[in-house]
């Protein structure tokens, strides 16, 4: 009798056991399938004619080539709107110019380019051609828009993206250096850090029964 009740003890906790062991790597894929990346945004190239000193250019525009690369291994990004802003330090709230894409859908693992043109207005040029001459004028570039992953059939919620960076330019009117200049924002980081613990730490929970 005592035997059967040892027996039934034994094969109890080996039922537990095995549903906590399922759990718990129930719980690490859904951490692994469901973290995401958010996409690395850059401006890859940048020319301002009228501080070419070899041209004396009165084309008071900015060109452009942002770029926007889906890390993710096995997930999409939707895009809305792209919306582009341009300033001249030190002034941060008069942009100089705008810039809007419209949304698009990006595959895992692929990049995108938008190039074009923005019309300016407001930019001290007397100081500006003096800066680059000096060494490199500054202009600020900043971009927002929301995203949403593509996680196998079904979508995430949006996901707010704002990011920006100071691109120097030369007396050339080109971009200083020749690798593209990452728009970054810590807010985006800090998130995507918050909702990676949280699940980490349930992961750890869960598996930490199995030890117990």
């Amino acid at each position: 009798m005592a035997d059967s009740s040892a027996a039934a003890g034994g094969g109890c906790c080996r039922c537990c056991s095995s549903f906590i062991l399922t759990l718990g790597f129930t719980a690490l894929f859904m951490w692994l399938s469901l973290r995401t990346s958010k996409p690395v945004c850059s401006i890859q190239d940048i020319y301002v004619p009228p501080l070419n000193k070899s041209e004396n250019s009165t084309y008071y525009k900015i060109y452009f080539d942002l770029k926007l690369d889906n890390e993710n291994k096995d997930k999409g990004i939707y895009y809305d709107a792209l919306n582009l802003t341009f300033y001249y330090p030190p002034n941060l709230t008069t942009p100089i110019g705008n810039k809007t894409f419209p949304g698009f859908y990006q595959g895992h693992k692929k990049n995108a380019r938008r190039k074009d043109w923005v019309e300016v207005h407001g930019v001290p040029w007397p100081a500006a051609i003096k800066a680059a001459a000096n060494g490199s004028a500054v202009f600020r570039v900043d971009l927002a828009t929301a995203v949403r992953f593509k996680v196998m059939v079904w979508k995430t919620k949006r996901h707010k993206l704002v990011v920006g960076a100071d691109v120097q330019v030369n007396d050339f009117g080109k971009k200083v250096y020749k690798k593209g200049v990452r728009l970054t924002s810590g807010a985006p980081e800090r998130e995507r850090y918050h909702a990676r613990t949280g699940l980490l730490l349930l992961v750890l929970s869960v598996l930490s029964l199995i030890i117990i």
